[in-house]
């Protein structure tokens, strides 16, 4: 236990995954310390998830592409905040500097047995051991119970100003009734389904539950959503590329339904509420899993699935097992699920 901490720095420059499942961490922080000022590090990618945030007083932005440039003003920035408390997150070496630059006379992070690339060598505290065992949200709050601090409620508090909202709603102006998002595509390629297979089951949700398709992802994404609606096939509003990250999180929330493999927006659908129907197969749903929807996972089959390799050298055994019938069933169970809730 340390004393009352006035400026905390938290430390995640990960994926909009990552940064998802860390808010409910922040937001217990604020609860617990509402006159701290409470700083995020991040990378662009996930800044627009803090940026506006309530628990989030100052974020810290690192471009990493542009490092050579912004590197100097990034840590002039860390060294001013004369932070109390820097929180690592990341467990690897660059929070590691980051957090030891930092200068915070309280720096908590990973035990060395959870952490990478030496990264327990730059903090003076660490949570307890748990290995891969937990969820990485879980993993997170335990941050929490260190500062003594209750693990509940998980809360994400995701919300968009007044002009995003507006905008929101007049690119759903046009979709007549309720509608499913698929979310499409991955960083890591061996996460993906597959373009025919999401197509066939896009179609198979839409005749089934009577809901419009919306395709969601990022501009890596756009090849696979063209492949998805090529002619010949049933044609989808395919929005891959086309909306912000922020545009995203408010469609996600007035969709019925969200489907899709362990991505960003995977973790999105969760935190704002609306059921998510997950694929898996080189990752484990134990460790990155929607907070709340387990019982929605389809779990593809193979003797090395989770594998955790970025690309499959064996065609990506796992997700072509996955049946677009176990899909569909799963979106009827988890429509049930939400009107059960309303």
């Amino acid at each position: 236990m340390i004393a009352a901490p006035r400026r905390i720095l938290v430390i995640l420059h990960g994926s909009v995954g990552d940064v998802t499942r860390a808010l409910p961490l922040a937001n217990l922080i604020r609860r617990r310390y509402p006159e701290a000022r409470l700083s995020w590090s991040v990378e662009p990618a996930a800044a627009p998830l803090v940026e506006h945030h309530p628990a989030v007083d100052d974020v810290i932005l690192f471009d990493r592409s542009r490092w050579w440039v912004g590197l100097g003003p990034f840590l002039k920035r860390i060294r001013a905040g004369r932070f109390d408390l820097a929180l690592d997150l990341q467990r690897l070496l660059k929070s590691g500097l980051i957090s030891w630059w930092s200068r915070a006379p309280h720096r908590l992070g990973f035990h060395r047995r959870d952490a990478k690339e030496c990264n327990w060598l730059f903090n003076n505290h660490h949570i307890s051991p748990v290995g891969n065992g937990i969820s990485k949200l879980d993993h997170y709050l335990k941050f929490a119970q260190w500062l003594g601090i209750e693990p509940h409620p998980v809360e994400w508090r995701l919300s968009l100003l007044p002009h995003e909202e507006s905008a929101v709603e007049e690119m759903l102006r046009d979709v007549g009734g309720g509608y499913a998002v698929f979310f499409v595509g991955s960083r890591w390629d061996s996460k993906k389904w597959f373009p025919a297979e999401t197509a066939r089951c896009a179609a198979a949700v839409q005749k089934a539950y009577g809901l419009e398709i919306i395709l969601l992802g990022g501009s890596d994404d756009i090849v696979f959503a063209e492949q998805v609606c090529a002619p010949g096939l049933p044609q989808f509003r395919n929005w891959v590329g086309k909306t912000s990250l922020r545009q995203a999180v408010g469609i996600l929330q007035r969709a019925q339904v969200a489907v899709g493999p362990d991505t960003g927006l995977m973790h999105l659908s969760a935190a704002v509420g609306t059921p998510v129907v997950s694929l898996w197969g080189a990752t484990s749903p134990a460790r990155t899993g929607p907070y709340g929807y387990a019982d929605l996972v389809v779990q593809g089959r193979a003797a090395c699935s989770p594998c955790y390799l970025r690309r499959c050298p064996i065609g990506r055994v796992c997700m072509r097992s996955i049946a677009i019938e176990e899909v569909t069933a799963k979106v009827g169970a988890a429509l049930s699920r939400k009107e059960t809730r309303c």
